[in-house]
């Protein structure tokens, strides 16, 4: 049992308990234990107490010892449930509705953190029907310790899959889950420790952080807590600031407000939808900027409740309907779906009004997005000409210190409390947080995998992670890109054993760093565990990986593995190959299948030496695929 600096004592005065029997919070109703391996149950107690577990027809006893700590391992579970397991000190607990099956540690920032809410309006079906009360969900509360490993977590709930709780979960984590239970009938135990932004250092343990001195300093800064207090009060106090001023200055929310039906608008500017108004006459302003736009309304899309979708915002708005509140988003990312009230429109004219407010950057509404209302039957588009007014003007909010983020504080409170908690294997969806420095996530990823396994004690634990989906805007051109050199540090990681990983490179969206197809990330990481951690050896669990290259005369020849049934341009000939000779200047070349080769070339490169494949923060004409319909990873073959 790994020995956490914590007394027995305190821990009891933390649950407000004397000398009972304590489990930490996850071994509870509902939980899923590992089969087929040696399953720890442990928990604290008085010094000295006995303690008895009964587990399906399997009787244990042990004693804490002089720390109060005890633990008893379960062996050679069997796949099952739901069983009861009951635990008796001198007090007696019960846990009800345990599977046995699978357990998978579901880890990384936002895009794994992303719930099903957040894609419902790709999955509408999916969530209404959801059930299946043998793939359990708990997510780990997302809290931060600089100063020591954790011994245990709040209290946390294990739920089923039914439409009343999928909303909740992890929709990476979801689909992955379906998948696998789908195949294997068994059933799913997934833990989601994950937070938005969170850089992988955050995820590393003190000792593991030792290989980083300027991460470990700043980890020992961090342990001070009248730094923390200082960072977030000056924080807090400049935000209130800001917005207390904003609303003051907002002349919007004087004695007519700008969101009433009718307002006399002949004095303002004139704005496309979706756009930024930097581009505008207004230019480079940041603090309120009112939208307005009247529609006309059919009398068929009367008396029904009625979507309303406004793309994305940069940064926050409050939406009003014929001046009444629909609906507010408080920061930029999700998606705004909002719902119209069936009694609020009236045949004919009637006015959508859009607060925005713009904290820095420009502000405005992305590019590429649906701007809509629509009924079953019916769609109004907003998109077109905006009317719009300055409320305020504000200078820039200075960025945030997000101290949740700083090194090893996620590993503490969120991993560490986990670690006797036997698992089937880990999925892992991030790396968008240190894409400006790639070249050190070449050895940072590596490490923190090697650190989990040997911190979980299972030192060919299955990992599996997602590689970086294409974003922002595509080049016409052959380019540097620090997205593809991040890609190109999470294929180096594959040299680890028991590692997979899912491409993404064409299920990104150019606008959108969190795109909303999820289910097929899920499948795909489903692919990567069946192969990897259930030797299923029939399984082609990945698209086109470069395995080796030679230059011949003019042309370089790359030779791939993974290609299942073969090779294929999906849409026609391949694209996205760049070629280029010892003066490093690529161009576009042709490329041409033949068998599990590419051959690369380019008539002006008459010595060509090297080829980069996919190599672009967005590289959205990528086309090379296995028959099964696996896209190839992006690479390159030289080391510039």
């Amino acid at each position: 049992m790994k020995k956490i600096v914590f007394t027995l004592s305190l821990l009891l005065t933390c649950y407000g308990l004397s000398a009972e029997v304590i489990l930490p919070s996850f071994i509870s109703d509902g939980m899923v234990l590992q089969r087929n391996a040696e399953v720890k149950v442990w928990g604290w107690a008085s010094p000295n107490e006995r303690v008895t577990v009964d587990f399906n027809d399997i009787n244990l006893e042990t004693k804490t010892n002089s720390d109060g700590e005890w633990m008893v391992v379960l062996k050679d579970l069997q796949e099952g449930g739901p069983y009861q397991m009951v635990i008796s000190g001198t007090n007696t607990i019960t846990i009800n509705n345990i599977f046995v099956g699978d357990v998978w540690l579901c880890s990384g920032q936002s895009n794994m953190e992303l719930p099903m809410r957040r894609v419902k309006p790709l999955y509408k079906e999916e969530i209404a029907t959801a059930q299946n009360s043998r793939i359990h969900y708990i997510e780990i509360p997302q809290r931060y310790n600089f100063k020591q490993p954790q011994q245990n977590i709040e209290k946390v709930k294990w739920q089923e899959v039914s439409p009343e709780t999928i909303s909740d979960f992890s929709a990476v984590a979801y689909f992955f889950a379906k998948e696998l239970y789908d195949t294997y009938q068994v059933p799913i135990g997934l833990i989601n420790a994950s937070l938005g932004g969170s850089p992988a250092e955050s995820w590393l343990s003190e000792d593991e952080l030792k290989k980083f001195p300027h991460y470990f300093n700043e980890l020992q800064q961090f342990k001070n807590d009248e730094l923390i207090d200082s960072i977030q009060n000056h924080d807090n106090n400049h935000w209130q600031d800001w917005h207390y001023t904003l609303h003051k200055k907002d002349i919007g929310n004087k004695d007519t407000p700008w969101h009433s039906k009718n307002l006399d608008i002949s004095n303002w500017d004139e704005m496309e939808v979706p756009g930024y108004w930097i581009d505008e006459e207004l230019g480079d302003k940041h603090g309120v900027v009112w939208f307005r736009k009247d529609i006309d309304v059919p009398k068929s899309m009367l008396n029904q409740s009625l979507s309303l979708e406004l793309g994305r915002v940069v940064d926050s708005d409050s939406v009003y309907v014929n001046g009444t509140f629909v609906g507010t988003t408080g920061y930029k990312y999700p998606p705004r779906w909002y719902t119209i009230p069936k009694d609020l429109l009236v045949e004919g004219e009637n006015n959508i009004t859009v607060r925005v407010i713009n904290e820095s950057g420009n502000g405005g509404f992305y590019e590429d997005k649906p701007y809509r209302i629509t009924s079953e039957k019916d769609t109004i588009d907003l998109k077109g000409t905006w009317n719009y007014k300055l409320g305020a003007d504000m200078p820039a909010k200075a960025s945030q210190t997000f101290i949740r983020w700083k090194p090893t504080g996620l590993y503490n409170a969120m991993i560490a409390p986990l670690l006797n908690y036997e698992l089937k294997g880990v999925i892992w969806y991030q790396g968008e947080s240190n894409v400006k420095n790639p070249k050190e996530y070449e050895t940072l990823f590596p490490c923190l995998i090697e650190n989990w396994r040997a911190k979980f004690n299972q030192d060919n634990l299955p990992f599996l992670f997602v590689q970086l989906a294409n974003y922002l805007k595509a080049n016409d051109t052959p380019t540097e890109s620090s997205w593809a050199e991040l890609r190109n540090a999470q294929l180096k990681t594959l040299s680890l054993p028991n590692t997979a990983m899912a491409v993404t490179i064409d299920i990104g969206e150019w606008n959108d760093i969190h795109p909303l197809n999820k289910k097929d990330v899920g499948k795909r990481l489903a692919l990567a565990a069946k192969k990897i951690a259930y030797k299923d050896s029939e399984v082609v669990y990945s698209g086109p990986i470069l395995k080796s290259y030679e230059v011949q005369e003019n042309e370089i020849i790359l030779e791939f593995e993974n290609t299942g049934s073969g090779l294929m341009a999906k849409g026609g000939e391949l694209k996205e190959f760049a070629i280029a000779g010892a003066d490093k200047k690529f161009v576009w070349a042709k490329a041409e299948i033949k068998g599990d080769k590419v051959i690369v070339t380019n008539p002006s490169i008459t010595n060509p030496v090297a080829v980069r494949y996919a190599w672009a923060d967005n590289p959205d004409e990528a086309n090379l695929y296995n028959k099964e319909e696996l896209p190839a990873s992006p690479f390159k073959t030289d080391k510039w």
